[in-house]
């Protein structure tokens, strides 16, 4: 009997055209490192009394449908992430490389299906309805580059055979942390150990009655943008503003030698006055737990620009 291994899991994507209904075709294979997206019924214990010590059998309670999925940040494969979180983007660009930009504040987010399948058993889960709900990822000097997808899905339907067809593949072209850079108001920021960017779209689970268990939607409510900056104390530039209570613009950028790039830029970022500490004869350091908010001159709170050789997504 074949026993079930991750280096052998599969994971498709596609895009839904109704919320909850995954689509005949039109699935891509995705590269991920870790997924907990699945599906859970708890039990409730029986309340019922008069029929000795012994417990009556319990009660299934609703379904619920959610997870996390690790995966690394490339110059193709994100791009579908970045669509789920944030709507499909603005694609310019006659013939490769082709620019796509991505912007927050949209009303409607789109809805995925996402299928993981382990061949061995067989089993192909099939996640309706899943909707970003959180993406983050965090920037260093050295390691694996990986965001985490939190989604919140509809429900889970399991098979012997994949729904997915045989989904696109793509070519990995992996960003590094040795790709990354920092910029605050277009000047490259110095001295950072290390950056932390979380983009939330708070979701709101419309958990109506149903047959089923399941949820009628995720709908999106306030965003928000929040992160952690982590420096060597150098200079008062971030303390005076954060004592000022002014907003800067943070951008953090990947760039790989072959062209292709990825950018994130906060377009008004506000920081708290931080405690310094000195802990020792070691060097100084200051954590800054930053928030962005919508700029009034751009009409947005941020935006996220890829460059690669898909034309569209």
């Amino acid at each position: 009997m074949a026993r079930a291994q991750g280096a052998q899991a599969q994971m498709a994507l596609a895009f839904e055209t109704t919320y909850g209904t995954p689509p005949a075709s039109g699935f891509t294979r995705m590269p991920f490192a870790r997924a907990t997206l699945g599906s859970e019924q708890p039990l409730l214990n029986s309340e019922l009394l008069g029929y000795g010590r012994d417990p009556l059998p319990p009660i299934k309670d609703a379904v619920t449908a959610d997870g996390d999925v690790v995966v690394p940040l490339d110059a193709e494969a994100f791009g579908f992430w970045l669509k789920a979180a944030f709507g499909t983007p603005t694609t310019t660009g006659a013939e490769a490389p082709y620019t796509h930009e991505f912007q927050s504040g949209s009303w409607t987010l789109p809805s995925l299906s996402i299928e993981t399948g382990m061949p061995e058993v067989p089993r192909y889960a099939m996640y309706s309805g899943c909707v970003l709900d959180q993406i983050t990822w965090q920037m260093q000097r050295s390691g694996l580059l990986t965001a985490t997808a939190r989604l919140v899905a509809q429900g889970e339907t399991i098979a012997a055979a994949t729904a997915a067809g045989t989904p696109t593949a793509l070519s990995l072209q992996r960003f590094g942390h040795f790709n990354g850079s920092v910029k605050r108001n277009g000047t490259a920021l110095g001295n950072v150990v290390s950056a932390e960017i979380t983009y939330s779209n708070n979701l709101d689970r419309i958990e109506t009655i149903r047959g089923d268990g399941r949820i009628d939607g995720a709908d999106p409510s306030m965003a928000a943008l929040t992160g952690r900056i982590e420096v060597r104390f150098a200079d008062q530039t971030l303390v005076t503003q954060a004592i000022n209570g002014e907003a800067c613009e943070m951008e953090f950028a990947y760039v790989l030698p072959s062209g292709e790039s990825f950018t994130f830029t906060a377009h008004a970022v506000y920081l708290p006055r931080p405690r310094i500490e000195i802990s020792g004869p070691q060097g100084v350091q200051a954590s800054f737990d930053w928030q962005a908010a919508r700029d009034s001159v751009v009409g947005r709170m941020c935006t996220a620009v890829l460059v690669n050789t898909l034309a569209g997504y």
